[in-house]
């Protein structure tokens, strides 16, 4: 049976980020991310609800969201849901936790830090700077260009129609 695990995500990191190192030396970030959607109630009342997302980041894109991103400040992350299992030693039960492991990021907002701008209605449209990782490994590729004039996400396969 086929399966497709991918998940993409764009809000604002919550807490600080944590950076640690494994004993072979490769980075790990872990970030705090908050979507908040809006919808209408039962009365037309706005209701709006936030959902709270831990997310792992491995090697160079880890050291990157944790020197270039923080607290309040939006993310753009693709990548995979990952479930953690582990033995409460207080009680003796399992216990399971649902987390994204992140492959690729994308910096939002201004790089001065003011927060304004850059591309947080469509990811692909520029105004951000993005990092591509593999999920574990130290070595990630350097920085993508972002917009479509820059050789970015850009197909022109399309003729126009008139």
């Amino acid at each position: 049976m086929a399966s497709f695990n991918k998940v993409t995500l764009m809000g604002n990191v919550t807490r600080d980020i944590e950076l640690r190192y494994t004993p072979k030396g490769t980075a790990v970030a872990d970030i705090g991310l908050a979507m908040s959607r809006v919808r209408n109630g039962e009365n037309g009342e706005r209701i709006e609800e936030t959902t709270f997302v831990d997310i792992t980041l491995w090697g160079r894109t880890a050291e990157i969201a944790h020197q270039y991103s923080g607290k309040g400040k939006p993310l753009f992350v693709e990548g995979r849901l990952q479930l953690d299992t582990w033995d409460d030693k207080e009680t003796g039960k399992k216990r399971s936790k649902l987390k994204v492991v992140g492959e690729n990021i994308q910096l939002l907002g201004s790089p001065g830090g003011g927060g304004g701008g850059g591309n947080q209605g469509n990811p692909n449209q520029g105004g951000g700077n993005r990092y591509q990782g593999d999920g574990q490994s130290p070595q990630q590729s350097a920085p993508q260009g972002g917009s479509p004039a820059q050789g970015g996400n850009f197909d022109d396969g399309d003729d126009i129609p008139f």
